[in-house]
């Protein structure tokens, strides 16, 4: 027996909590208002199994939550206008964690649920779940400007902003999913007489095909349907589970013969983030089919083993193909997975409409190095990846090729466009522009320290009034006169106990090229003569590049302190026709990285300088 009086009670107390958790992870007070509101009536439907639990509000949350991201398409953050600056910033700073950090941040802060039982919520092991609400609150209140110890009292303006929204009476909420059940019910009973009808044709087919329980096969069909946003006029499509890549093939591209397909479906279930990087479900939300299909080789011995996978989407229209082709570039140009470093770009000729090939790198143990292929042909986006233990440099002709046959599997199905040539074409590009400021480093970027198992979080971009990239030896200024577009971020990793003084620090500046010359080699003239104006410095030039457009040099200046101690200073200049950057870093003895890293990091902020703005006049 349904008790109305005990639903109501619940409806009431728990609407406006919802509300805002569900603000919170979505930065859409839309999109959250109708998904709370959608939960309660699913609720009610389930009422008498759902009283069953010790707290309905665990079961309504996570059915809220999920409404609410099928929803929220919105590739902006959020799109109210007139917001209190307050509230903007702080779904700012949660819009730039990852959606499973962003869940156990609000959780600890705007729920009373014990550790274990977040845990559960957010699909992790408890040790895991820890290490990532402790990530989540350091890049947070990074992000806000404010102590850890800081934060709770951040959700109150959006407490005050979400509370005085209007909520259907709860005897609405009731009708609703009363006939929501009376739906379901008629529904599972035209089912069952379609079935009894049809079952002589389901059991001798005229085509010769016949039902099966095979593991391969149970409880998978073509992916045929369509998104909760899809238009009701897009025409339906599929993926045929034949048109993605067997488990031979992948082996014969990732050099072993154990491949095995682990599962294929349409990625309907959980949270949807099945690949390392992924933002979202899918990368065209409106999308009218899509499947997933995972690999797995083991390892040798007690060795982890090996993943791969590949996705293929169908859109409505090619404009919306090309603008999930561009989402799913920005999810590993950008990758906002911890520890996750971007190592190189490369775009693929020859293979579909467009392609391109990410290699990163994941530091967290034990150490993997992921190759990301990125296809359109038509109307249609594929992904593959590979995923290997350890950190050796791995074979990109071979992830090409995996590419190329995958979209070789897909430009004949109807909608798809150019299919793949034989030998597919490789060239090393730039990174792709990604971040707050595109011409600036980003955490993607940033190799890992030696001795640290943290992740870097980076301050907010501001005015470079100050230069904390620069050593005392050239003390360079990027607020002078003239210098414009001239912007500062430092990155530190929280939650460890390293000297104040560590970080890396990147300033950047734009002026006009005669004097982008002048500067840079103003700031080569001072650390040249260093060591003879402050004994007890040395400097070393550890790298130097010089063509007409650009200038690079890097530096390793060491002060000693005292008989017993020194401080050691990365620092390197870089120019690209009228943008400078510099780049500088703090050690805290072994928590450090090799020369040569450093050299390439400095060449990766060179390679993003071409984002800045030309200077004003």
């Amino acid at each position: 027996m349904r008790n109305p009086d005990q639903f109501d009670a619940f409806y009431k107390d728990a609407r406006s909590r919802l509300l805002l958790q569900t603000y919170a992870l979505t930065g859409d007070l839309g999109a959250s208002r109708s998904a709370v509101r959608d939960s309660f009536v699913v609720a009610w439907h389930h009422w008498r199994k759902i009283t069953r639990q010790p707290d309905p509000e665990t079961w309504a949350r996570p059915h809220a939550w999920a409404h609410a991201q099928r929803r929220h398409t919105a590739r902006i953050w959020h799109r109210e206008k007139g917001l209190d600056p307050e509230v903007k910033a702080t779904l700012d700073a949660l819009g730039k964690l990852p959606v499973t950090q962003r869940k156990a941040l609000l959780l600890n802060h705007l729920t009373n649920l014990p550790m274990g039982e977040m845990a559960r919520e957010i699909g992790l092991p408890l040790d895991e779940a820890e290490r990532t609400l402790q990530t989540a609150a350091a890049q947070f209140a990074v992000h806000r400007d404010v102590l850890t110890t800081g934060i709770q009292p951040l959700f109150e303006p959006l407490r005050e902003h979400v509370e005085d929204t209007r909520w259907p009476r709860a005897t609405i909420i009731r009708r609703a999913g009363a006939a929501r059940r009376r739906t379901h019910t008629a529904v599972g009973a035209a089912l069952a007489v379609a079935v009894l009808i049809v079952s002589g044709s389901l059991i001798t087919d005229t085509a010769g095909v016949h039902p099966t329980l095979s593991r391969d096969g149970a409880g998978l069909t073509d992916a045929t349907f369509d998104h909760p946003a899809a238009s009701p006029d897009a025409p339906r499509a599929e993926v045929p589970q034949e048109a993605l890549l067997t488990a031979d093939e992948v082996g014969s591209f990732a050099h072993s013969r154990h491949w095995k397909v682990t599962s294929t479906d349409d990625n309907t279930a959980g949270d949807g983030i099945v690949l390392p990087c992924q933002q979202e479900r899918y990368a065209d939300p409106k999308g009218t089919a899509a499947l997933f299909r995972r690999f797995e080789a083991p390892g040798r011995g007690k060795a982890p083993g090996s993943t791969a996978g590949q996705e293929a989407e169908v859109s409505a229209t090619v404009d919306r193909a090309k603008a999930a082709y561009d989402s799913a570039l920005g999810w590993y140009a950008g990758c906002t997975d911890e520890r996750a470093q971007l190592l190189s770009t490369r775009r693929v000729g020859r293979v579909g409409d467009e392609a391109m090939l990410f290699v990163l790198r994941d530091w967290d143990a034990p150490v993997t190095t992921t190759v990301v292929g990125v296809a359109r042909t038509g109307v249609l986006t594929t992904t593959t990846l590979t995923s290997v233990p350890g950190d050796a440099t791995p074979d990109f002709g071979a992830s090409a090729r995996m590419l190329a046959t995958a979209v070789g599997g897909l430009c004949h199905l109807p909608g798809g466009g150019a299919c793949a040539e034989v030998g597919p074409k490789l060239e090393v590009v730039a990174p792709l522009p990604v971040g707050q400021v595109q011409a600036m480093l980003g955490e993607v970027d940033l190799p890992p320290v030696n001795g640290i198992d943290k992740p870097w979080v980076g301050t907010e971009p501001r005015k470079a009034v100050s230069n904390a990239a620069s050593t005392g030896c050239d003390q360079t200024d990027f607020n002078s006169a003239g210098i414009s577009n001239n912007v500062t971020r430092t990155f530190l990793v929280p939650g460890t106990k390293l000297a104040d003084a560590f970080g890396l620090t990147e300033t950047v500046g734009s002026l006009p090229e005669r004097r982008a010359k002048a500067f840079v080699e103003q700031v080569r003239t001072r650390l040249a003569a260093c060591h003879d104006k402050n004994l007890g410095t040395d400097v070393t030039r550890i790298a130097q590049a010089t063509t007409k457009r650009q200038d690079l040099t890097v530096w390793r200046v060491t002060t000693e302190l005292s008989d017993k101690s020194k401080v050691d200073f990365f620092m390197g200049i870089a120019r690209d026709g009228t943008s400078v950057a510099q780049v500088g870093f703090v050690p805290d003895g072994r928590a450090t990285m090799p020369p040569a890293t450093f050299v390439n990091l400095v060449r990766r902020a060179l390679e993003r300088l071409p984002e800045l703005p030309a200077p004003k006049s």
